[in-house]
């Protein structure tokens, strides 16, 4: 096992608050493997780049010898984590949350080991919630919070001040701190770990199980918490927005290409930070790369979060069109493409609504700006009339090219 897996964590920049942090160093380097835990709730049918973050966490603890469980909210999902709301999440059906539970254990099985040596455990927390009577569940669990402890934490205070906060939002903390007292009961769970924004949730599930200790005088080990911090930008702005939306690990929500171009165009002063925290290159080599290369340093990260996210095949491929979309100036087969019907074309289309269509602006006045500061071009040529009307003359064997600023394409294919 490995004897400094918490010096590992630290120096890369993963450890943001413990609740005993002496004592987790201790367990995590000490030779003898400690149970721990990942809960993520699929409130969606993709992970995005904060999940992988938490799971890079998990694949190092997992690496060093480490048991680790990922726990998928299929009760929590129901009611929805109020931390960092300012209104209620949007409630979803059961169906819902049944599909994303199976496509979040696809898409994290990418970060964890699932099989062979050491595999993760990979369950849903309706196993054990969904069948607890509700009034015993706030008998055995309800009777241990009290309100105004929980109103202060920040997920609550923040409810109370910008949205009003519904006693459906106050179930969620007791759901995930018993989820910790039955990971720590069934399998010997001593550790959660988990981004920042989870701080209270986790350290409602330490005090849980250290007052239901008491009440049973029960002798178990101590159950500890660990966060790692939100991924921001060096200018404190949320890391994983783009112009259209969210960066998601699925290919179908954001393709492999602008999954690409996101990492490698973000600011040079994030190059050092994503490169410690999503590559195993080692500190020396980022620190001397990033003084002497930092456009080599942007595309080695790029590259590696890529393979991480999306396997070694399909970053390749992008390089390959990268390649030949910015060195060659030429079509590339496997750049970023969506399909349009014929008769659009046929009967013409002006651009402005080409570009809307096409989702390559996400309004119709954006693209409008966007062409009047000579932003957009069609087959190579900039396009410079926000009136012009795009007909078949513009399809270049079935396809029209449509180019965003430096380094955005879209292969428009004429069906």
């Amino acid at each position: 096992m490995d004897r400094n897996v918490f010096e590992t964590l630290l120096e890369r920049g993963y450890v943001y608050q413990s609740t005993h942090e002496e004592d987790i160093r201790e367990s995590l380097n000490s030779g003898s493997p400690v149970t721990f835990y990942l809960g993520i709730d699929p409130t969606a049918d993709s992970l995005h780049i904060g999940h992988f973050f938490a799971l890079m966490m998990f694949r190092y603890l997992q690496d060093a010898g480490h048991r680790g469980i990922l726990v998928i909210g299929g009760a929590t999902a129901l009611i929805g984590d109020p931390s960092g709301k300012s209104d209620m999440r949007k409630m979803l059906t059961k169906e819902q949350v049944a599909y994303n539970v199976e496509e979040v254990k696809r898409l994290a099985s990418r970060f964890i080991k699932t099989d062979g040596d050491n595999p993760a455990l990979i369950l849903s927390n309706a196993e054990w919630i969904n069948p607890y009577n509700f009034i015993d569940f706030m008998r055995d669990i309800g009777v241990h919070f009290n309100v105004n402890t929980m109103l202060s934490a920040d997920a609550y205070s923040k409810r109370l001040e910008e949205g009003g906060l519904t006693f459906l939002e106050m179930g969620y903390m007791l759901m995930q701190s018993y989820d910790f007292v039955y990971l720590n009961k069934k399998y010997g769970c001593t550790l959660q770990i988990g981004g920042s924004d989870q701080w209270g949730n986790i350290v409602a599930g330490t005090n849980l199980g250290r007052k239901l200790n008491i009440a049973n005088n029960d002798e178990r080990d101590i159950m500890f918490g660990l966060t790692c911090p939100l991924l921001m930008t060096r200018e404190g702005k949320k890391m994983g927005k783009t112009e259209s939306g969210t960066l998601w690990v699925a290919r179908d929500k954001t393709t492999v290409f602008d999954f690409y171009q996101y990492f490698y165009n973000v600011n040079d002063d994030d190059t050092e930070m994503l490169l410690r925290l999503f590559t195993r290159v080692p500190m020396d080599e980022i620190v001397d790369l990033c003084k002497e290369d930092i456009r080599g340093a942007k595309r080695l990260m790029a590259y590696e979060i890529t393979k991480l996210v999306h396997g070694k095949e399909e970053a390749d491929k992008v390089l390959k069109t990268i390649t030949e979309l910015f060195d060659k100036n030429k079509i590339s087969s496997d750049m970023p493409a969506i399909e349009v019907e014929e008769k659009l074309i046929k009967d013409g289309i002006s651009v402005i609504d080409l570009l809307f269509e096409c989702e390559f602006v996400s309004t119709k006045s954006e693209g409008r700006r966007l062409i009047k500061q000579g932003g957009i071009s069609i087959n190579g040529v900039k396009v410079e009339d926000v009136d012009l009307v795009v007909g078949e003359d513009r399809v270049e064997n079935g396809e029209i090219v449509l180019k965003r600023g430096k380094k955005k394409y879209l292969k428009v294919v004429v069906k």
